[in-house]
C-alpha cells in the first residue's frame, strides 16, 4: 500500500501544522507577588488577619463559642438549659459519680467478705463431719 491510496495522509510535501513549534513567549508580570514573605509582622497581622480571636460554630441554629477549654454558648443557653443550670447538673453528675464509685467499693467488700465466710463454713462442716465419723467409730 502506498501513501497515495492513503486519504488522509500528511506526507512531508504537504505540512498540516507547520514545521517548528514555536510557542509563544508569556509577558511579564505587571504587579508584584503576592507572597506574604515579604511582608513585616505587623502588615501581615493588619491584611492578613493573624489575630483569630475565640473559635466559634454554629451548630443546629445554636452559636458556641470555645472558652477555657469548654464549648459555651454565646446567648447564655445551652441546649434550652443556661450556664448556671448546665454547672449545677456537672456538680450533680460528679457527685452521683463519686458515689457509684464508693458504692462498687462496697459491694467489692461485701463479695470479699462474703467469699471469706463461704470458704469458713466449708472448713466447719468438713471439721464436724470428720468429728461425727470419730465418734461413730468409738460406739
Amino acid at each position: 500500500m502506498t501513501t497515495e491510496h492513503l486519504p488522509f495522509f500528511v506526507g512531508p510535501e504537504m505540512p498540516l501544522f507547520g514545521n517548528t513549534f514555536s510557542p509563544k513567549k508569556t509577558p511579564p508580570r505587571k504587579s508584584a507577588s503576592l507572597s506574604n514573605l515579604h511582608l513585616d509582622r505587623s502588615t501581615r497581622e493588619v491584611e492578613l488577619g493573624l489575630d483569630y480571636g475565640t473559635p466559634s460554630m454554629n451548630l443546629a441554629g445554636q452559636s458556641l463559642k470555645f472558652e477555657n477549654g469548654q464549648w459555651i454558648a454565646e446567648t447564655g443557653i445551652s441546649g434550652g438549659v443556661d450556664r448556671r443550670e448546665a454547672q449545677r447538673l456537672r456538680r450533680r453528675n460528679q457527685q452521683l459519680e463519686e458515689e457509684n464509685n464508693l458504692l462498687r467499693l462496697k459491694v467489692d467488700i461485701l463479695l470479699d467478705m462474703l467469699s471469706e465466710t463461704t470458704a469458713e463454713s466449708h472448713l466447719m462442716e468438713k471439721e464436724l463431719d470428720e468429728l461425727k465419723s470419730v465418734g461413730r467409730r468409738r460406739k
